[in-house]
C-alpha cells in the first residue's frame, strides 16, 4: 500500500500505549490496532482529528505516502 501509518512511532515517542490512546479518545482498541498495523482501508476525519488532538500532531505525522509502493501496485 502506498500509504504508511506511523502511529506506532508517534506512540513510542510520546511513551504512550495503544490502550492508553484508545481510552483517551474513545476509539476501540481493535479499530486503533487495525489502523496501526496498516490494515485499515479508510479512516474517518473525526478519528484522525481525535488522534491528532491527543498526540498533539498533524495528520502528516501519522500518514505517509510512498510513491514507489503506488507505482509497484499499478504495475501488477
Amino acid at each position: 500500500m502506498a500509504i504508511a501509518v506511523k502511529l506506532d512511532d508517534l506512540l513510542h515517542d510520546r511513551r504512550m500505549t495503544l490502550t492508553e490512546l484508545s481510552e483517551q479518545i474513545g476509539i476501540t482498541l481493535a479499530n486503533l490496532s487495525i489502523l496501526k498495523t496498516g490494515k485499515a482501508r479508510a479512516i474517518r476525519f473525526t478519528t484522525l482529528e481525535a488522534i491528532c488532538a491527543e498526540l498533539d500532531c498533524q495528520p502528516g505525522d501519522i500518514l505517509e505516502y510512498h510513491a514507489d509502493a503506488a507505482e509497484e501496485a499499478q504495475a501488477a
